[in-house]
């Protein structure tokens, strides 16, 4: 009897089919971050954190009453994490692609496309809430944070797999963005060869994060966390006078928030909340919103290039640079392109241009999707 008892106080005595499947999540996340090196410095934790939630009685899920429910509730609840992780990302970006080829920002702002037509799809042919879908849809824009931090808000039951759709499909760009461009482009559109950006001064990138803070924060309120803290980090960057705060906030920092963000977000997969129809539908939705981003922006190029004279057209590849995944989109350009052409054409720093600007547009789509549903 007392060997029964000590078994029925084991972990082993409560494990359940769904913890099993949660377990083999947790490995192939591990195993695309190790094997792949699909974001690993968010896939490990995650995966972890997955693991921990569905080791029975160990209390270390986001909905028990051990540390990762601290860290859940102060750190995503409260939005605290993603707006930092945001910081870091502005601090690690550099604008001068973009300001130096404005017209760049539209591509950035097409490859958007993907959160509104998901949205609207997972609202009405999937059932979701509002809420849910505006959550939902913000998988197209491949950017993690901004997923998180609209998902904490508007719909947090749904948090474990909006966050696993979201990286999943950041660090599949490779896999998923080629055929896309193939598709959309024709061999001579995939030769053009884009000449240099013009310089841009000093004070233009200082200005860039002051302005684009007033105007967008003015104008879309909602999305001041993510904007505001994206253009802070980006101007302790530029400005030349915060050298030590500048390293900080890129390495210390953001590796400990990230730390604690990914744990956090794996916490949440718990069999109970992760198992479920709805976790389906939010993957394949994320997969239709990624790939129809990519398209927005291939296509807005194209459409473009009509009108430009031939000495300003753009490559249509870039485009596909638009989605937020940075600097991974604009590489993937870069690597097509370049097979595609024989090494000839390298459109890296023009990829960067639509690239950082998809960063911007997400987090106004998210504060599109505050601003008219609520939080």
């Amino acid at each position: 009897m007392h060997l029964i008892t000590l078994w029925s106080r084991t972990g082993f005595a409560h494990l359940t089919w769904g913890n099993w499947v949660m377990f083999l999540v947790a490995a192939v996340l591990i195993y695309l971050a190790i094997s792949k090196q699909y974001e690993p410095l968010l896939l490990i934790p995650i995966g972890f954190g997955t693991v921990l939630a569905n080791l029975p009685l160990g209390q270390m899920g986001a909905y028990d009453n051990g540390i990762m429910n601290l860290i859940y509730s102060f750190g995503i609840k409260t939005e605290l994490l993603p707006p930092i992780i945001f910081m870091g990302v502005g601090v690690l970006t550099d604008f001068r692609p973009l300001l130096g080829r404005p017209i760049t920002f539209l591509l950035g702002a097409s490859a958007q496309l993907g959160i509104f037509a998901a949205a609207l799809g997972a609202a009405y042919l999937f059932g979701f809430t509002n809420q849910e879908a505006a959550a939902i849809g913000i998988i197209g824009g491949a950017d993690g944070p901004t997923s998180i931090f609209l998902a904490s808000k508007m719909a947090p039951h749904l948090l474990g797999p909006i966050a696993v759709a979201a990286y999943s499909y950041m660090s599949l760009v490779p896999v998923i963005q080629p055929p896309i461009m193939r598709l959309l482009t024709s061999k001579k559109e995939r030769l053009i060869d884009m000449p240099q950006a013009k310089p841009v001064s000093q004070l233009t990138v200082i200005l860039f994060p002051l302005i684009s803070t007033f105007v967008v924060a003015l104008a879309i309120p909602a999305s001041t966390p993510l904007i505001g803290m994206l253009m802070f980090g980006n101007l302790l960057r530029e400005c030349g006078v915060t050298e030590r705060l500048k390293k900080t906030v890129s390495s210390s920092l953001i590796d400990t928030v990230t730390i604690f963000l990914g744990l956090a977000v794996g916490s949440t997969m718990d069999a109970a909340h992760f198992i479920d129809i709805k976790t389906l539908s939010i993957l394949a939705l994320g997969a239709v919103a990624f790939s129809i981003s990519t398209m927005g922006g291939v296509l807005l190029a194209k459409f473009l290039n009509i009108f430009l004279p031939e000495s300003k057209r753009m490559n249509p590849c870039i485009g596909a640079a638009g989605v937020s995944a940075v600097p991974m989109a604009a590489r993937v350009v870069q690597q097509f392109v370049s097979e595609e052409s024989d090494g000839l054409v390298n459109p890296l720093m023009p990829a960067m241009g639509p690239n950082v600007a998809g960063v911007i547009g997400s987090a106004v789509a998210a504060g599109l999707f505050l601003g008219f549903l609520g939080g």
